[in-house]
Formats: C-alpha cells, sequence, structure tokens
C-alpha cells in the first residue's frame, strides 16, 4: 500500500533525479537496458502534498463556480509527454521514480520494474499496464479554469514533475477515474483518499482552479479521513 509519507515536494529531487538517470550510452550492436534501481532508491517519492490543515486553508480560498464550457477542449492544447532530458519523457521519468529495480533501455523505456498502484494497492511487473495519470485530468482542469490559459502553461500543467500532479497508476484505475472529479469518483482504496485529497486540491490551488459546490464538499470528507 501506498500512505501519504511516500509523498514528498522536492523540485530538488526531480533535479538530481534528470542529472543521475540519464541511461548509459549503448554499443551500436546491442541496446542493453540500463539499472536505474540505486537511483530510484533514493527518488522514487512522490512530491508530498501539504499537511491536511494546510490544504483545508487552500480549499476555502478556492473559487467555487459553476464548471466552464468544454467547448473547444482537445487534449492536444495540452502537450504531453514532453521530452525532460536526453530521450526520456515526462511518462519515462515518473515510471522511474514509481517503480522498484527498474530497467530502462537505451531509449529511456522502463523495460522492467515493479509498481504499486497507488488507487487500487495493485502491483504491476509490466509497465504496459500502467497508466501515467494527471491527478487533476486535463478535462476538469479545463472545466475550472484552463480554457483560458496559453499553451505553454498547460503544457507546464500536463507535464508537472513538483507537484503531486503525475502518478503511475493501473490503466483499468485511471480509466475508470477519466476525467471525474472527486465528487464523481474516488480511489478504490479508501486509506488514499487523504493523500489524494491533499494532492487534488493543493495542485488546484497552485494553479488558480476553480472547484464546484459538489467537488468542495467530497474534498471535505476526503480531508476528513486524514488521520
Amino acid at each position: 500500500m501506498i500512505t501519504s509519507a511516500w509523498w514528498r515536494r522536492s523540485a530538488t529531487a526531480v533535479a538530481a533525479l534528470a542529472l543521475t538517470l540519464v541511461p548509459a550510452a549503448a554499443p551500436a550492436a546491442a541496446a542493453a537496458p540500463v539499472a536505474t534501481s540505486a537511483v530510484v532508491a533514493q527518488h522514487r517519492q512522490l512530491p508530498e502534498p501539504p499537511p491536511v490543515e494546510q490544504a483545508r486553508t487552500e480549499l476555502d480560498q478556492l473559487t467555487v463556480e459553476a464548471p466552464h464550457s468544454m467547448e473547444g477542449y482537445t487534449r492536444e492544447k495540452f502537450p504531453h509527454w514532453i521530452k525532460q532530458y536526453g530521450t526520456c519523457d515526462t511518462r519515462e521519468v515518473v515510471l522511474a521514480r514509481d517503480g522498484q529495480d527498474v530497467l530502462q533501455d537505451d531509449q529511456c523505456r522502463a523495460v522492467s520494474g515493479t509498481w504499486v498502484s497507488p488507487y487500487d494497492d495493485k502491483t504491476f511487473t509490466d509497465a504496459k499496464a500502467l497508466d501515467i495519470d494527471h491527478l487533476v485530468p486535463l478535462a476538469a482542469s479545463w472545466r475550472s479554469g484552463a480554457d483560458t490559459w496559453t499553451t505553454d502553461k498547460r503544457k507546464e500543467f500536463a507535464n508537472d514533475l513538483t507537484h503531486s500532479q503525475l502518478v503511475a497508476v493501473s490503466a483499468a484505475s485511471n480509466r475508470a477515474k477519466a476525467d471525474k472529479s472527486p465528487d464523481q469518483w474516488r480511489p478504490p482504496l479508501r486509506s488514499y483518499w487523504c493523500t489524494y485529497s491533499r494532492a487534488w486540491t493543493d495542485i488546484k490551488h497552485v494553479y488558480g482552479l476553480s472547484v464546484t459546490e459538489p467537488e468542495k464538499s467530497a474534498l471535505v470528507e476526503m480531508l476528513d479521513t486524514c488521520a
């Protein structure tokens, strides 16, 4: 089970990860997987969302309003996954960060490792079974203010490794969630609600996004599960 203790806010850790995870150049005749387990052991924690009391304060500061129109929305308006360093894109960085004993090939693709999906506590050894979830979905951000953003800001949001926005989860849980807000979908693993609600609230606060009344009520309920 992944608990909220795993989440640590650290932009410098992401920078260190970018410098140390670059795969060694593979011989032309054979592209051997590169072991990243030693680095992952140091940098596998997700950015930590604020403690519950700060999250409650942030939630109270969010604008409450009806959802914006979805007119004009496409995922292409949120460019992802971008290259973070070398051949490593955002997806591969998150897979390396969130997994254990991860091996990458010369193109930075995860070829083996172990991952635990925090939404449903399921374990995987095949990266193809995982999605990188935008904790606040792209469409949900559009309905709450991203419809007015520049493309550059949407790209930043869609590839944010500094805040609690990206997490490797089971494809099944990610697709069940889709673009739903917390009043419409919550992680099946109830013990993860505290982390999820703190992260959702903080992302909305960081990016100045609004919430609906039902969404805010659901977040309050989930924050109440924090010990």
